[in-house]
């Protein structure tokens, strides 16, 4: 993560989308479970107080509910990059540390899942 000490938290995000590289798990939505730590600068939004200057913490779970309703993806890696690209394209964040846990994928496990760390820089075409 960059040196931003400010940090917007999103825990146990709950989507149900269609995901997963066997024929069975391509017939129904199963759930995963996202953490988000959104690395922000939130000096103008506390001297503000006002949501026009804050990063919508609904409208980042908005965001990603969307895309978890309206496409569907064979492998979580590929889905946590299109979540980190949105993300980095519709919000003023400079990082990003997202795991996504997909429960039941191994019997034996209680989860399994990816975590990425991303940093604003890694994607120059943003422009922001």
């Amino acid at each position: 993560m960059p040196t931003a000490t400010d940090f917007i938290l999103i825990e146990q995000l709950e989507i149900g989308m269609i995901i997963g590289v066997h024929a069975w798990e391509k017939r129904a939505p199963r759930p995963l479970v996202l953490d988000l730590e959104l690395g922000i600068d939130i000096h103008s939004a506390a001297a503000s107080d006002k949501l026009r200057d804050a990063v919508n913490y609904r409208a980042v779970a908005d965001e990603i509910l969307e895309l978890g309703r309206s496409r569907s993806f064979q492998l979580i890696e590929t889905l946590a990059e299109t979540i980190a690209r949105l993300l980095f394209e519709r919000f003023p964040i400079t990082a990003l540390k997202m795991t996504i846990y997909k429960p039941g994928a191994v019997p034996e496990a209680k989860t399994v899942g990816v975590r990425i760390e991303r940093l604003r820089e890694d994607y120059a075409v943003c422009g922001r």
